[in-house]
């Protein structure tokens, strides 16, 4: 779908004055010219499902979950359940985001109005076809790309689309965007571009590429898994044939059925290698972060965006919307020399209550009152042209005469040197960001005529400076000296006057120096990373350039946030490692976000922060516990396969060691609070700890089978009561290393798992279930004995690192 067809040159047969008729508007539409836009999908839900479905893991548990259940063991398919649970949050996070994503749209227009026919027509967006004369109004939203044929007075506001908070002037000629709002005025357009072919559009479709947010954690759990796999085939190799040869050889163990028991030793072996309760454990975390997020009315569109803020060293925002709330507001009048003139209050009125008045007049209704019943003999409305409005008043009127109200330079006359103090006053007030209007006064009536060729009346003087500012957010200031404090570094990305822009960043706290006009942004890439590095200030950004910038920080090696709530922020926010949009944004800038603030409040990042750095905390600790069960479970499976000993332990019997040791308590210091500030390096430290702790793990377990293997008269089923023992005592003293600094909720879940130690050897029914019988005390204490070594053995490894990765002193957290 083009702006153009061979067959319908633009304007060809489309005279503005009755528009399309019937019969061309069918043509155009049959032709494809009309303003639908191709629902594509992001990604399909087959492909979310096998994305996070058929996966080579997936396909190992689900392989060995079937087995065991084939074999009639289903007391050793407990596995299976985490490993459904993994896939059903897998399938469930991303299939919410394509719905987010398919239903991006810029356009909030339900109703687009036409001339057909001769006939003003109120027709649905997508039935807009090439070559349509739209009428436009004020308030209305462009539908579609279009050239003005006829305009009165018409200004667009395209500052979703471009990022300039000012209303722009359209003359016939000129292109409005589909996107943009018509702010004052009204008109007709042509429309020259629909559907996909629109500046909307286009921005859509970039946005629309699918991209899950760079996680730390994510990644480090996909390493890790990724080196599980090239490692998972030779394992199991080398486990089956040792628990085959274990029980007398491939064909003794066929011929008499152990083999049965053979492949349950196996598969047991196998599934401890895979850490599939870190998975869920993380899953499960970035879930409660999400909730909790959601009571402060932030919205989390993908789980993993919880931890992406914790890792944030640039923060790039918007000026409108973000730092502003995107309204002008009246901030006071100043005097330019002598007292002004009777009635300058209520000629301000007027100019406030107009109804034909820009929306800069219109914040002067709320402090000035005008009784409407004594209109004005004459008016001269406001046109972005001329830059200036005004109105006439006759005796015995308290504002008599003609009132002129617009900018200095264009409402007062040249040759005067009273003009030039006034002027001097306006850019003083003007630099300190500061929107800056003259009021000026004579006693000759406005000139009659047509509003486009009005003159100023004779006698000008100027009664009073009227300043008009970006009602700032209240709670920008604090926030932004937040994160300086937590050491994150500010870019200020704006359409607007870098000046302007500098002004506001100054208001709130920012010292941010001189500005950068991002019209002469370098176009090499080392010369922009210069910049970046250079200036804390950007104005007059074009969208692409707020991506290029964002592209730039992330080269540098930086980790960045976007904030903003335009249609020109969302190739940034999508690019961004995080993506923040304000409740004003577009829909495009919303979908694509990886957090939307709901209520607009600037002040809920720290919580956000907070509960990033909670979850990068817990989810490192906790993830000790699993990546040491796997070390020891590969470590334990060579071993016991190389030398055809049994395996010690039955998939159930590891179920149980797991849920004491990790799954149980991990699921709560995974949730508790933890405000340690971030530091990369998640997986190094992590098997720093872990593999070291399995290898200790897997020396106590050997040690005991040696023994047990030694002596003689001991039943597989004591032998392996002794390694759940040895495994469990060890591997608690493993958790109680990873719970470190000890709070009172820390040595009460040690306790309780503990305890379910104790229940789970001496209650019968568990016994019986788990296939659990007590050992000799000969074994028993052969036991305890490799347990407490290997708890020394712990103790000193988790002292050396804590010496190798010193814990920073916690950070409060408390939002400003």
């Amino acid at each position: 779908m083009g702006t153009a067809a061979a067959s319908f040159p633009p304007g060809a047969d489309a005279p503005a004055g009755s528009g399309l008729s019937t019969r061309e508007v069918k043509e155009r539409t049959l032709a494809g010219l009309a303003n639908g836009v191709p629902d594509n999908s992001s990604r399909t839900l087959w492909q979310i499902v096998r994305a996070n479905v058929l996966t080579l893991f997936n396909g190992i548990v689900g392989g060995c979950f079937l087995l065991l259940l084939v074999l009639g063991q289903w007391q050793d398919a407990l596995f299976g359940f985490a490993a459904l649970s993994n896939a059903v949050i897998g399938v469930v996070q991303e299939f919410r985001a394509k719905r987010l994503l398919d239903r991006l749209a810029v356009m909030d227009a339900p109703q687009a109005r036409v001339l057909r026919d001769g006939q003003v027509q109120e027709i649905a967006v997508a039935d807009v076809v090439l070559d349509d004369i739209t009428v436009l109004q004020a308030g209305d939203q462009v539908v579609a790309d279009a050239v003005i044929v006829d305009d009165n007075g018409l200004e667009v506001d395209e500052s979703l689309l471009t990022g300039e908070s000012e209303p722009v002037n359209k003359d016939p000629g000129a292109t409005v965007l589909s996107g943009s709002t018509i702010t004052a005025g009204q008109g007709k357009a042509r429309v020259v571009a629909v559907g996909a072919s629109s500046y909307a559009s286009l921005l859509t479709a970039e946005a629309k590429r699918f991209s899950l947010v760079n996680s730390e954690i994510r990644n480090g759990i996909n390493r890790v898994l990724g080196w599980i796999s090239w490692a998972l085939f030779p394992v199991v190799v080398v486990i089956t044939n040792g628990q085959m040869q274990a029980k007398g050889g491939w064909d003794a163990a066929f011929r008499t059925g152990a083999w049965v028991e053979a492949l349950v030793g196996a598969v047991a072996g196998a599934i401890a290698m895979i850490p599939l309760g870190l998975v869920l454990m993380t899953s499960v975390a970035f879930a409660v972060g999400g909730v909790r997020l959601a009571r402060h009315n932030v919205l989390v569109q993908e789980l993993a965006a919880v931890e992406g803020l914790a890792r944030v060293d640039v923060l790039c925002i918007d000026k409108t919307g973000t730092l502003t709330e995107g309204k002008v507001v009246f901030d006071g009048v100043y005097a330019v020399g002598g007292p002004p003139p009777p009635g300058w209050e209520e000629a301000l009125g007027w100019f406030g209550s107009d109804p034909h008045a820009n929306a800069t007049a219109r914040c002067l209704a709320g402090t000035f009152g005008f009784d409407g019943s004594r209109a004005p003999t004459a008016v001269v409305p406001f046109s972005s042209a001329r830059k200036w409005s005004a109105a006439s008043f006759l005796p015995p009127h308290t504002a008599a005469g003609t009132w002129v109200l617009g900018a200095p330079e264009m409402a007062l006359p040249v040759s005067s040197g009273s003009t030039d103090v006034v002027l001097v006053q306006a850019r003083r007030l003007a630099s300190a960001g500061l929107r800056t209007l003259v009021l000026a006064h004579t006693q000759e009536t406005a000139p009659e005529g047509n509003p486009d060729d009005a003159r100023l009346p004779r006698g000008l003087a100027a009664a009073a400076l009227v300043t008009f500012r970006e009602k700032v957010r209240p709670d920008a200031a604090q926030t932004l000296s937040y994160f300086r404090r937590q050491g994150v570094v500010v870019k200020i990305l704006s359409g607007d006057d870098h000046r302007t822009v500098s002004a506001v960043a100054r208001e709130v706290g920012l010292d941010v120096g001189e500005g950068y006009d991002a019209r002469h942004l370098p176009q090499d890439a080392k010369q922009l990373e210069e910049t970046l590095e250079g200036f804390s200030v950007f104005g007059r950004v074009t969208p692409q350039q707020k991506k290029d910038m964002v592209l730039a920080l992330r080269r540098m090696g930086h980790t960045v946030a976007m904030t903003g709530d335009g249609v020109n922020d969302a190739l940034a926010l999508k690019e961004a490692d995080i993506g923040i949009a304000m409740d004003t944004a577009a829909p495009a800038t919303k979908a694509v976000a990886r957090l939307v603030l709901l209520d607009g409040r600037f002040d809920r990042l720290p919580a956000v922060l907070a509960e990033g750095r909670q979850v990068i905390a817990n989810i490192e600790r906790v993830s000790v516990l699993f990546l040491s069960k796997t070390t020891y479970a590969v470590a334990l499976s060579v071993l016991f396969g190389a030398l055809m000993w049994n395996f010690p332990f039955l998939p159930r019997q590891l179920s149980a060691t797991d849920g004491l040791t990790i799954g149980i308590p991990a699921f709560f210091l995974a949730l508790m609070s933890n405000s340690r500030r971030y530091r990369p390096g998640f997986l190094r430290r992590s098997l720093a700890m872990a593999v070291p702790a399995g290898i200790v793990v897997t020396a106590a377990v050997m040690a005991v089978q040696v023994y047990s293997v030694g002596a003689a008269g001991f039943s597989v089923g004591a032998s392996r009561t002794a390694s759940v023992l040895t495994l469990s005592l060890v591997g608690l003293s493993v958790l109680a290393a990873v719970s470190r600094p000890v709070s009172a909720l820390r040595l009460a879940i040690i306790a309780a798992m503990f305890l379910g130690l104790v229940l789970l050897m001496t209650v019968p029914v568990l016994q019986e279930f788990f296939m659990l019988e007590w050992p000799p005390p000969e074994l028993t204490a052969a036991a305890l004995a490799a347990a407490a070594v290997a708890i020394v053995a712990v103790v000193a490894l988790s002292r050396a690192h804590a010496r190798r990765y010193p814990a920073d002193p916690p950070v409060k957290m408390t939002p400003p």
